[in-house]
C-alpha cells in the first residue's frame, strides 16, 4: 500500500526501491484552479510536433506503471463526482428563469459534459438548473466519507507523485496520460481502479471517472468488466430509482469505452473545441515521465495519438455491468447487482438528458412517484414541484425514467 504523496522529486527513488508488491505511481499536479489560471496566463511554446513509434509502449515491466492526474480524483472535467445522497436545506427567493442561451453554451461552453451531469439530470432535471443557475450542492458527510473511500480503493493499486504543468496542452497532457497508463494497468495485471475516460456523444463531449474495471479471470472472451461502487450510509439497499441511475452512470461508461475502443475519435473536434495546440511542446517534466514511462511524447498532438493507439487495443467492454453497494460504517457489502447493457434504454435516456441541456424544451420536474427525493433537496422550499404539488413531469421524462431496465 502506498504512503503519503510523494512530490516529483521522489519519484525516482519510488522507482528504484525494491518494495513488495510494487504499487504504480500516479503523478498529480498542483491544485487544478490555480493550474488553470497560471495555463491562461502562460505564453504558449509550439514547434511541428514528431512522428512516433508505438511499438516500444508496452515492451517494459508493468509493475513501474507510472500515472498522471488532477486532485485526488483523475477527472478529465476536474469535477469530483459523487453519489446523490444530499442533505440541506438552501432558503431562497425564486427567481423567473429566462435562457437566451442553452444550459449547454452557458455553463459548459469549451468544456466537457461530465457523466455526473447526466446522472444529476435524471435524477431530477429542475434541480440539475437550480444547481446551475444558484450553485451546486453542499458537501454533506455521507458525500465526504463515500470519497474517501473511493479514494482509498484507488490508493490500492497506484501511489501519487505531483507534477508542475503550464499550459492548458499541459493540463489536457497529464489526463491522457493518466488513462493510457490505466489502460496499460488494466492489460498487464487485470485490474485498475479511478480510470478517466473521454467521449464524444451525440455531438456532445464527455468526461467521466469508472471506479474500476476488471478482466475476466474465467472467461474465454477478454471483455473488461466496467464496475461502479457505492457507498451507503443506511444498512439497506438504494431505491430502484437510485438503482436506476447507477446502471445509467455505468451504460454512459460503456457508451464511451466502446467508442474509444473502435477508434471513434475526432481528434480535430477535439482540438478545436478544447482550444487546444496540437503542436505545443509540453513541460519538461512531463516529457520526462512520458519517456520513463515508454511513450515518449514531446507535444499533445503525441500523446492524442498514443491515447488512440492504447485504447485501439482494448476490446469492447462486457456486455454485464456491475454495481456494487457497501456500507459506509464498516465498508462490509451490502449487494450486487448486474445487469445488462441496453442501448436503446440508454439512447433513449441520453437524448432525453440533451434536450434539457441544449434548451430544446423545459426542466421537468421528477416523477410523481419518486417526490421523496424532493425531502432531502436544498431547493425544496423554492421548487415548484414542492410548492404545487399538483405540477407534473413533462411525458417524455416521466416514460423514459419508468422504462423497464
Amino acid at each position: 500500500m502506498s504512503g503519503s504523496h510523494a512530490d516529483s522529486t521522489q519519484s525516482q527513488d519510488v522507482n528504484s526501491a525494491n518494495v513488495t508488491p510494487d504499487i504504480p505511481i500516479e503523478i498529480v499536479s498542483e491544485e487544478e484552479m490555480a493550474l488553470i489560471d497560471a495555463a491562461l496566463a502562460a505564453p504558449r511554446c509550439c514547434s511541428p510536433s514528431s512522428s512516433l513509434s508505438f511499438a516500444s509502449q508496452l515492451q517494459r515491466n508493468a509493475r513501474f506503471i507510472h500515472f498522471i492526474s488532477f486532485l485526488s480524483k483523475r477527472s478529465f472535467s476536474g469535477r469530483t463526482e459523487s453519489d446523490i445522497e444530499d442533505l440541506g436545506h438552501l432558503g431562497m427567493t425564486q427567481k423567473r428563469n429566462i435562457i437566451a442561451k442553452s444550459l449547454l453554451d452557458r455553463f459548459r461552453k469549451n468544456r466537457a459534459l461530465s457523466v455526473t451531469d447526466v446522472t444529476d439530470t435524471e435524477w431530477c432535471e429542475k434541480k440539475m438548473e437550480f444547481n446551475l443557475l444558484f450553485g451546486s450542492k453542499k458537501v454533506n458527510k455521507v458525500m465526504k466519507v463515500g470519497r474517501a473511500r473511493h479514494a482509498e480503493l484507488e490508493k490500492e493499486v497506484t501511489k501519487k507523485v505531483k507534477v508542475r504543468v503550464r499550459s492548458t496542452e499541459d493540463i489536457w497532457a497529464v489526463k491522457l496520460f493518466n488513462s493510457i497508463t490505466g489502460v496499460n494497468q488494466l492489460l498487464f495485471e487485470g485490474l485498475t481502479r479511478e480510470l478517466p475516460i473521454l467521449g464524444f456523444i451525440k455531438g456532445v463531449w464527455m468526461v467521466g471517472v469508472i471506479d474500476e474495471i476488471q478482466m475476466p479471470v474465467k472467461e474465454t472472451a477478454r471483455n473488461p468488466i466496467l464496475v461502479d461502487t457505492k457507498t451507503r450510509a443506511q444498512y439497506t439497499l438504494p431505491a430502484e430509482s437510485q438503482k436506476r441511475n447507477g446502471r445509467l452512470q455505468l451504460m454512459c461508461y460503456k457508451y464511451m469505452w466502446d467508442n474509444l475502443a473502435a477508434d471513434n475519435f475526432p481528434s480535430m473536434q477535439f482540438y478545436d473545441f478544447f482550444s487546444l495546440n496540437s503542436d505545443c511542446i509540453l513541460s519538461e517534466e512531463i516529457i520526462e515521465k512520458t519517456s520513463n514511462a515508454g511513450f515518449p511524447a514531446k507535444t499533445l498532438g503525441d500523446l492524442v495519438k498514443y491515447f488512440r493507439n492504447m485504447w485501439n487495443m482494448l476490446p469492447a467492454s462486457h456486455n454485464q455491468l456491475l454495481l456494487r453497494y457497501e456500507f459506509q460504517k464498516d465498508q462490509s457489502l451490502l449487494g450486487e447487482e448486474k445487469f445488462a447493457y441496453d442501448y436503446d434504454l440508454f439512447n433513449s435516456q441520453i437524448e432525453v438528458c440533451l434536450e434539457f441541456w441544449k434548451g430544446e424544451r423545459e426542466a421537468s420536474f421528477t416523477p410523481l412517484e419518486d417526490r421523496w427525493k424532493c425531502r432531502y433537496c436544498q431547493f425544496e422550499s423554492v421548487c415548484p414541484a414542492v410548492l404545487k404539488p399538483e405540477i407534473t413531469p413533462i411525458p417524455s421524462q416521466t416514460d423514459c425514467n419508468n422504462t423497464p431496465s
